[in-house]
């Protein structure tokens, strides 16, 4: 028996685990996204993974006609969902799921996300900052670097208010964003 507190894994493993250019690519994602460890890589790769086997399933009942009833209302909300993420547009079919890459999942992560607008130097301080409570969105502190952000949410990624680095003369903080802050 199972406790009932204990999460289960959400990520699928390597079916070979020793496959030379398959590493090679982990560990260069594993570096541009300044993740932790290939777990977390294979944990969006999961994601994706489940989003593309929804897509072939609604479009093999939609081969057979056009979709109905509750596999329409299926479709319209993965797409809902992946177009809220910014990982599709607005104007994309459950076609486009399939096209769909990794990189692309690791792209709407937070910690991807304030490195990218400009509040940390480098993957890993994006990370360190999240984890340490020095990021907040709509003024909430958030500590979660794998938490998927919305584009709305986006938008409101600031410094935490309660955080040193929320002063712009704190040394840490990448001079881009204490220099704009100052010319304002």
């Amino acid at each position: 028996m199972v406790y009932p507190g204990k999460s289960t894994k959400s990520y699928d493993t390597p079916k070979h685990p020793w496959q030379a250019a398959r590493m090679a690519t982990e560990v260069e994602l594993v570096k541009k996204y300044g993740l932790r460890n290939k777990k977390e890589l294979w944990k969006s790769h999961s994601v994706l993974r489940r989003f593309r086997a929804d897509a072939r399933r609604l479009l093999a009942e939609s081969a057979e006609s056009e979709l109905t009833g509750h596999a329409k209302t299926e479709a319209d909300q993965i797409l809902a969902k992946l177009i809220r993420f910014s990982i599709l547009k607005s104007d994309s079919n459950i076609d486009d799921i399939l096209g769909l890459q990794t990189e692309t999942i690791l792209e709407r992560r937070l910690q991807t996300q304030v490195h990218r607008l400009g509040f940390a130097r480098t993957a890993r301080q994006a990370r360190q900052f999240i984890t340490h409570g020095h990021i907040a969105i709509d003024g909430k502190r958030v500590t979660v670097p794998g938490m998927m952000v919305t584009k709305e949410q986006e938008m409101a990624i600031d410094y935490y208010g309660k955080s040193p680095i929320s002063k712009e003369a704190h040394p840490e903080r990448p001079a881009q964003i204490a220099s704009s802050l100052v010319e304002e």
